[in-house]
């Protein structure tokens, strides 16, 4: 069949030869598309001779004749030129480049694009065979092909590396009540060391009790369920888990440790989340406008890959004072808990039991409970049991030099040595506004406006490698601006409920999905009723907050390890071989850490007040700007003390300055609306439901 259909367009072409009737030159508008060649080619007349088979045998050297396309005649072939992910090997669907010639005099040692089999290159959502052959399909139905470059792909689980794996459950797909509640729990517990673990962090450090631990953990959860919720129907409705995310970790710790609260005694934890409350409100209501305006479209230019992976990379960079030095109280804890993740997801990753990757997927609950059972028995065995002295006592009250020694041991290994369980209700609704009326401050907003666009940074990364994973076509403009819009409202509720730190959609995601290979947006929306339930027992709240603190310090170690990772491999959509990319990242992230160490040096009042993994994060208050305003030394101290913006401003200028091609950079292929009027249905995973649409039907920019 293929080879009389081969003839018959030989003929064509010689009989055209033979009228010697002059075809009008292909004219493009703006990028080249296929669609528009297609419908010129039947126009005219014009058959291309051209073969996208691959087989076995060996290039021909023959040339051939056919009609060249810009100039409406002579000799010359249509070669369709497309711009190859470096990397993965994914097609990029631009700029159909016209070549003249068929023969492109390579050597024959270079490297071939293999082509997939038809069968194979069929993805979830549609795409034309490798031949380009696309059967029964109409115009309209054409999607761009994949093009898997030697060595291109993903890893597979023995060490080879494949073509990007298929779902085992997909976006739409509906496996069944079961499957969903074990696919929705399965993708809350490979995100748990992200979700809860900030409470752990910024509430001993506001002066709160174990019981407000247990509440703040409660409330995080109930929020991350209600947003993740809202996320997947009007946001972008990729399956992501919305949560408190490390990047507001950083600001949060900055206003916690300005000057006027290091000395408050009464009620100094309500005070100081009501001041971030106020902030984060302020900076959503910010994020809101940046994304339902249509604004963000604009800022999507600015953002590349070049941009993203040195600014996530920054989020877990920032935190180096504060990981092993809190792990290393008690490094008998520590260490091995550190050292079990590593065999699990590292050494073990490959290893299945019953069909699943049990270490890969749930490398941190498993470590956190052997680690944690471990602990127990050395509790238990007195290891810390030291004479006269009591964890129970607060460390002010003890008159023992040799307790007072041992207290900080005390506090941070024994398993004891919280008493939230005890403190906590069985049954508590976490509500709006239960830790006071908000407060608001100039200076306080101005940071965490600063740090939402660091997030929305974040975000934009997030979902441009969750669409990647999934064989999602990646979202428009603005689906774009639509999820960072509703990101802005999850944050409103975020301060309203008083979870210390704002929503956003959490980095981590994009490794769930791709370990877990289960992207079924019914599974987290599942996992979400799960979660808000669990947050209406206190006692869940409890036991989370009675994780000893250098177990958790360990764990948050591997967690940002993580978080620096996945923003690092957002350079497979660039050239990473290429000086003008690699500077540009060394640069930011240099610059990212040593001018904020520059302005965290200035603390000469806080030595003997704050521990010192916090020292780093009071140069708000004792920076070295001094222009006679309090508030804005304030705000621009706290601003350039925080890696993650410093190395989002470096990022963004130098990569928006310096010279490079678009596949250089890597520039970020969003859909257009021209993918969308000629094939309706490919982007209908990102669509609204069917009612709530029609509130946006008269915004376009976020479509």
């Amino acid at each position: 069949m293929e080879g009389g259909s081969n003839s018959e367009s030989r003929k064509r072409v010689d009989k055209q030869k033979g009228k010697k009737s002059k075809v009008e030159p292909f004219v493009s508008q703006g990028d080249h598309n296929a669609r528009d060649l297609r419908s010129w080619a039947k126009r005219t007349g014009f058959v291309s001779i051209f073969s996208g088979e691959v087989g076995t045998t060996s290039r021909s050297n023959t040339n051939r004749d056919a009609v060249d396309l810009e100039r409406g005649g002579g000799a010359g072939s249509l070669s369709p030129k497309i711009e190859i992910d470096p990397v993965l090997g994914r097609s990029r669907n631009r700029s159909l480049e016209i070549e003249p010639g068929l023969n492109r005099n390579r050597k024959d040692s270079e490297a071939d694009p293999i082509l997939p089999e038809k069968e194979e290159d069929e993805r979830r959502n549609g795409g034309v065979s490798a031949s380009g052959d696309d059967g029964n399909k109409k115009d309209g139905d054409y999607k761009p092909i994949d093009i898997i470059y030697p060595g291109g792909g993903i890893e597979s689980g023995n060490g080879e590396w494949n073509q990007p794996p298929e779902m085992k459950c997909g976006i739409r797909d509906n496996p069944g009540l079961v499957p969903l509640v074990y696919y929705g729990m399965q993708h809350y517990l490979s995100l748990a060391g992200s979700l809860i673990f900030i409470p752990l962090i910024i509430v001993p450090a506001m002066g709160g009790t174990d019981k407000d631990t247990a509440t703040v953990i409660s409330t995080i959860m109930l929020v991350s369920g209600l947003t993740t919720i809202l996320h997947s129907y009007f946001g972008t409705r990729l399956p992501l888990v919305q949560g408190s995310s490390f990047v507001f970790l950083a600001p949060a710790l900055v206003i916690i440790n300005a000057h006027e609260y290091r000395n408050l005694t009464e009620n100094k934890f309500r005070h100081i989340m009501r001041e971030l409350q106020g902030a984060i409100i302020v900076s959503s209501i910010f994020q809101c406008i940046l994304g339902f305006s249509g604004l963000m479209s604009l800022f999507l230019r600015l953002i590349n890959p070049v941009v993203v992976a040195p600014t996530i990379g920054a989020v877990g960079l920032a935190f180096f004072s504060y990981g092993f030095p809190q792990a290393g109280s008690c490094v008998e804890i520590s260490l091995p808990q550190i050292l079990l993740l590593l065999i699990f997801s590292l050494h073990l990753r490959g290893v299945s039991v019953l069909g699943h990757r049990v270490f890969q997927i749930y490398a941190v609950p498993l470590s956190v409970v052997i680690i944690w059972v471990y602990a127990f028995f050395l509790t238990a065995g007195g290891a810390y049991n030291y004479k006269g002295c009591s964890s129970d006592i607060p460390i002010s009250n003890m008159l023992v030099d040799s307790c007072i020694k041992h207290a900080y041991t005390m506090k941070h290994c024994r398993i004891d040595a919280s008493d939230a369980w005890r403190t906590a209700d069985w049954v508590r609704v976490p509500y709006p506004l239960q830790w006071g009326i908000p407060i608001f401050h100039l200076r306080t907003s101005i940071i965490m406006i600063v740090v939402s666009l660091v997030a929305s940074v974040d975000s934009v990364g997030t979902y441009y490698s969750t669409s990647m994973r999934i064989n999602a076509k990646p979202p428009t403009r603005g689906i774009v601006s639509r999820g960072i819009g509703l990101e802005g409202f999850c944050s409103v509720l975020a301060g309203l409920w008083g979870s210390g730190a704002g929503s956003t959609t959490l980095t981590e995601n994009a490794h769930t999905v791709t370990i877990t290979k289960v992207s079924s947006r019914r599974a987290v929306q599942l996992g979400a009723v799960i979660l808000i339930f669990f947050s209406f027992v206190g006692k869940v709240g409890a036991i989370l907050a009675s994780i000893p603190q250098a177990l958790a310090a360990s764990l948050l170690c591997f967690v940002w390890a993580v978080i620096v990772a996945l923003g690092l491999s957002t350079l497979q959509y660039t050239h990473t071989s290429s000086f003008r990319n690699m500077m540009i990242v060394g640069a930011s992230l240099f610059l990212g850490l040593s001018l904020p160490a520059y302005f965290q040096q200035y603390q000469p009042e806080t030595a003997l007040i704050l521990p010192g993994y916090f020292i780093p994060y009071s140069a708000a208050s004792d920076g070295p700007i001094h222009s006679g305003n309090k508030q804005f030394d304030f705000t621009m101290n706290a601003l350039l003390s925080m890696n993650m913006v410093v190395t989002l401003l470096v990022a963004i200028v130098l990569d928006n300055t310096v010279p490079g091609s678009r596949l250089e950079r890597g520039v970020y292929l969003w859909s257009t609306s021209e993918d969308l009027s000629s094939d309706p249905s490919s982007l209908d995973d990102y669509a609204l439901p069917t009612k709530f649409s029609r509130v946006f039907s008269w915004a376009k920019c976020l479509a």
